[in-house]
């Protein structure tokens, strides 16, 4: 595997800025519309986002993950469906950055340098365990047939690309399927009340024909940094919207002229109160990046120690405490502070040409995944037992 320098990140990284603040224009008016951010994923692929982690001399911007992360936050206080809808497609990646150089390993960063998107298709609504999968590969000919029905589907709807889980022969393969290739439909069926711009609906596969190195087994047997990193992707996003919150409560603020009534009397910026909401969504903001970047730390440390058999177990632990501990922490942080910024401005806050209320909404939705209830046990059982809390699913590792 290449190593990636992440000692010294090229300044050209810092050029999303002024992309981030174009996305942000009309944010609101998309999830008011429902209208999907078709335009801003095509603005991000010729921007080279989606290459970011690819190294330099691939055509990518070479950045380590507290920079990825970084990066996923400001993208996330600028729109978070749209920092959303790319966890499939760095999460993918960076299981290709870490398998073994050679073609396969090389053709996928040439396809993110080159503005590919891959969105992800591993869960279903079956009433079996999460892990039980009725998405089945026959073999025809040299390759597989592929068929079945996926749920949660983030980010596939934009995609080039699709990763998806299927079972072959009674064994969980990787499958990587192009997004529009004969038998797939990708529906815009996702009925969540946030995060609902993320085209996380329904895909099915219908024999849909699979070249050979586009499969391989999903399990290993060894630690993985894979489920820290969806983790804390996740994190960031939630961070992003608390970036938000300061924002528009800022912004709500400001100009305001009418006072409350029990209030004293003075503009609303200059209330001492309403100072006091302001400064605590601040700190809610930046409690909750710094926990994203010190897991992110945690997880490059993994990551960067990943050989033949994977990460060190010790470091893919650490890495896994902390995405899980950021985690017991974010989700209710940023949740407090999307119910606290009504207190800047009563009943005028509650105006639905505002629509301050997609924060609580999308912070909730993205709080709900991987419930933080089971981090909390595994953490617990970590202490008293010794157990390790390491996902042992492994990263895919199909072509």
């Amino acid at each position: 595997m290449t190593a990636i320098d992440h000692r010294a990140v090229p300044a050209g990284a810092a050029r999303f800025g002024d992309l981030f603040a174009r996305i942000a224009v009309g944010a609101a008016d998309r999830e008011r519309a429902r209208e999907l951010p078709f335009e801003q994923v095509q603005w991000l692929r010729e921007a080279g986002f989606g290459a970011v982690r690819v190294p330099l001399e691939r055509g990518g911007s070479g950045v380590d993950l507290p920079e990825l992360f970084g990066l996923v936050i400001a993208l996330a206080e600028a729109d978070p469906h749209v920092a959303h809808l790319l966890r499939g497609h760095f999460g993918y990646l960076e299981g290709r950055l870490q398998a073994a150089d050679g073609p396969v390993r090389d053709a996928w960063l040439d396809r993110a340098a080159a503005g590919q998107i891959v969105g992800n298709a591993s869960s279903e609504t079956n009433d079996k365990v999460s892990t039980e999968l009725d998405t089945v590969l026959r073999r025809s000919g040299s390759g597989y047939l592929l068929t079945g029905r996926k749920y949660y589907s983030t980010g596939t709807i934009f995609a080039d690309w699709i990763a998806a889980t299927a079972i072959l022969d009674g064994a969980r393969m990787s499958v990587a399927v192009p997004a529009t290739a004969a038998g797939v439909r990708r529906l815009d069926d996702w009925d969540g009340f946030g995060q609902g711009l993320t085209g996380s609906g329904t895909t099915i596969f219908d024999s849909v024909a699979v070249e050979a190195v586009h499969v391989g087994p999903y399990e290993n047997p060894g630690a993985s940094t894979s489920a820290a990193f969806y983790q804390v992707y996740l994190l960031a996003v939630l961070a992003g919207i608390g970036r938000a919150l300061v924002r528009d409560a800022v912004e709500f603020v400001r100009p305001r002229t009418r006072s409350f009534l029990t209030g004293r009397g003075v503009l609303p910026r200059e209330d001492p109160l309403i100072q006091q909401v302001v400064g605590r969504l601040s700190a809610a903001a930046f409690t909750a990046e710094s926990l994203v970047l010190t897991a992110a730390r945690e997880l490059q440390a993994a990551t960067d120690s990943v050989g033949v058999d994977g990460p060190d177990p010790v470091l893919a632990d650490r890495a896994e405490l902390a995405a899980y501990r950021a985690q017991l922490v974010v989700g209710d942080t940023i949740l407090e502070a999307a119910d606290r910024l009504f207190e800047v401005g009563g009943a005028s806050a509650l105006d639905r040409s505002r629509l301050l209320d997609r924060h609580w909404r999308n912070a909730r939705t993205l709080a709900s995944h991987n419930p933080a209830v089971f981090k909390a046990r595994i953490i617990g059982e970590h202490l008293l037992l010794g157990t390790s809390p390491a996902v042992r699913w492994g990263n895919p590792q199909g072509g």
